[in-house]
């Protein structure tokens, strides 16, 4: 029982861990550097006029404002995923594989996990083969900088959860991000991933040693 209470005290720790805080910055902050970017150059490639207003407002999710979309995600999809996803599951794969073997074995089971809202969420439904395979080579980046965010911040679930289902969501759904603003989104967030394999290494995918399962 005392291991049990010590392994859900450490679970706790790990939702609520906000440190070191440039990790928590990246997460907060970089999706909407990266939608800012992509703006950019689609004013450039394709003379597109540039409204960041569009950024706080979603017309998927009209009844959010840009704090309760946030919340809503963090609680729902954050949280709710990011405890099996990086909590659980990436640790034990860590155990035996190195960071970005795991990160590309979690993505199979995190794909599959999907599955079920290519039969009823709009966006998904209308998906062809290049948009399928689109989606799933941007959860394989999307693993890999969430098994950095979360080595690098040794375990805090809340940084990852903060990132992928929270401010990304919000970037990705907002009215500006019209086809050619996620593309190249899409577009950036691989070379983050890419340079992220080369500058920290498979092995760890950050400047410390993995985070391994701890649990008894």
């Amino acid at each position: 029982m005392f291991q049990n209470n010590e392994g859900v005290k450490s679970l706790i720790k790990k939702c609520l861990q906000v440190r070191p805080l440039i990790y928590f910055a990246i997460a907060l902050l970089s999706p909407f550097l990266l939608v800012f970017i992509a703006t950019i150059i689609n004013y450039f490639v394709d003379n597109s006029p540039i409204n960041i207003s569009g950024l706080l407002t979603s017309k998927e999710f009209p009844q959010f404002n840009l704090l309760t979309f946030f919340i809503y995600n963090l609680i729902f999809f954050g949280l709710g995923e990011e405890v099996g996803w990086r909590g659980f599951a990436l640790p034990r794969f860590q155990d035996k594989f190195n960071a970005l073997t795991s990160s590309i074995i979690l993505t199979i089971f995190w794909a599959v996990w999907h599955w079920p809202l290519f039969f009823y969420r709009p966006g998904y439904t209308s998906m062809d083969f290049a948009g399928i395979f689109g989606w799933t080579f941007s959860l394989l980046t999307g693993s890999i900088l969430l098994t950095w965010l979360y080595n690098s911040s040794r375990a805090s679930i809340l940084i990852c959860a903060v990132f992928f289902h929270s401010t990304i969501d919000i970037a990705f759904t907002a009215d500006l991000a019209d086809k050619n603003i996620v593309n190249y989104m899409g577009f950036l967030i691989t070379v983050w991933g890419i340079l992220t394999i080369i500058i920290f290494k498979p092995k760890n995918l950050a400047t410390n040693e993995r985070e391994k399962n701890t649990s008894p």
